[in-house]
């Protein structure tokens, strides 16, 4: 049988040589420098020879495909060649491998990015004990709150179903305890931007942290009178509801699992339910001035010529105000966080 030789692709980078033989279903030999497959002339035993520029490594890597047959061969010394061969004129066979090519430059820049992503792992890796504490703080922290406000919601919705409007008077006597530990907890998210464990905004999370607290521990938790209102369970109901998907989708984010049906409900449904908890909110500070200025629970004492006292209700009407404006700067935040959300989906969909 005659032996041919095959057309052979070559291209370099500063420590090895890939050469991609043209030849189909081939057997390579572990030693042998010739090999039967189907070339150009169709199944024949086929044999190349190279005499290299400089010294290269004895060990030689070669994987058969149905299509070719790529070798990689390790240079002795680290540097760019100027051609392959040790002659100067280029074997009739051999021909550069486009689309492995690359020039000198780009090939250092290629050397050069390597190295980088090498000590980009090995700072990754150094880190991974604080980034499993990081992962597992935050998943825990976003489960606790999952199950609190779940407990909330589930409670309210049985109690509404099996009591009806009586159930509007009781809320606060039944839900209060578990809302004002998760209350607590998230002043947690206040922190947690500081530390650079999230990338929430800090403005934002103590905007919202601070305003619920306020509406739970002055206006619900220090007046009595309020405790029976019906504007309790509005307020729990819209909050709860907002927290049972916000709370797992930060949970899932924390092992980088998403739900489509999950993100959307909870870029979603903050549109009308984030404005409505504000409302309700507005309105039980409405509904607590008259008893403030009554009970002067609060009051900041003043000068005898100045009068007794200034009544609190004067510093929630203030805080109406900021109430609102907080309104607007968290909505457009969430409406701007719902925007970039969708539109990164639509890049990868496309």
């Amino acid at each position: 049988m005659q032996i041919l030789t095959p057309h052979v692709y070559w291209a370099q980078r500063h420590g090895e040589i890939y050469l991609r033989v043209e030849l189909s279903d081939a057997k390579v030999g572990q030693t042998s420098t010739s090999t039967q497959g189907h070339g150009a002339k169709g199944d024949n035993e086929y044999e190349f020879s190279l005499e290299f520029l400089e010294p290269v490594r004895p060990e030689i890597n070669h994987k058969s495909t149905q299509r070719q047959v790529d070798i990689k061969v390790m240079k002795q010394e680290e540097r760019w060649w100027d051609r392959l061969t040790l002659q100067e004129k280029k074997p009739l066979f051999l021909a550069p491998d486009f689309d492995r090519w690359l020039d000198e430059s780009d090939a250092e820049m290629e050397l050069q990015a390597k190295e980088e992503e090498k000590i980009n792992k090995i700072s990754v890796e150094s880190r991974i004990p604080y980034l499993g504490l990081k992962k597992g703080y935050l998943f825990m922290y976003n489960l606790v709150q999952f199950l609190g406000f779940s407990w909330i919601f589930v409670n309210m919705t049985v109690r509404l179903f099996i009591l009806g409007q009586d159930s509007f008077y009781d809320t606060f006597h039944t839900t209060a305890d578990m809302m004002y530990f998760c209350q607590m907890m998230a002043v947690l998210e206040v922190i947690n931007p500081l530390l650079g464990l999230v990338k929430t905004g800090f403005f934002p999370a103590m905007i919202q942290v601070a305003g619920r607290n306020v509406i739970l521990f002055v206006i619900f938790g220090s007046v009595e009178e309020m405790q029976n209102k019906p504007v309790v369970f509005f307020v729990f109901y819209l909050w709860s509801t907002i927290e049972i998907f916000r709370y797992p989708f930060y949970m899932l984010a924390c092992i980088s699992t998403e739900w489509k049906l999950l993100t959307w409900l909870r870029y979603s449904l903050w549109i009308p339910l984030y404005p409505l908890g504000v409302i309700a909110e507005a309105v039980a500070v409405i509904q607590s001035l008259p008893i403030f200025d009554e009970t002067r629970l609060f009051s900041l004492p003043l000068p005898a010529m100045l009068g007794h006292s200034l009544s609190f209700s004067y510093t929630l009407q203030l805080y109406l105000v900021l109430m609102f404006l907080g309104l607007f700067i968290n909505f457009r935040h969430l409406y701007k966080q719902r925007r970039r959300r969708f539109r990164s989906r639509k890049r990868k969909v496309h």
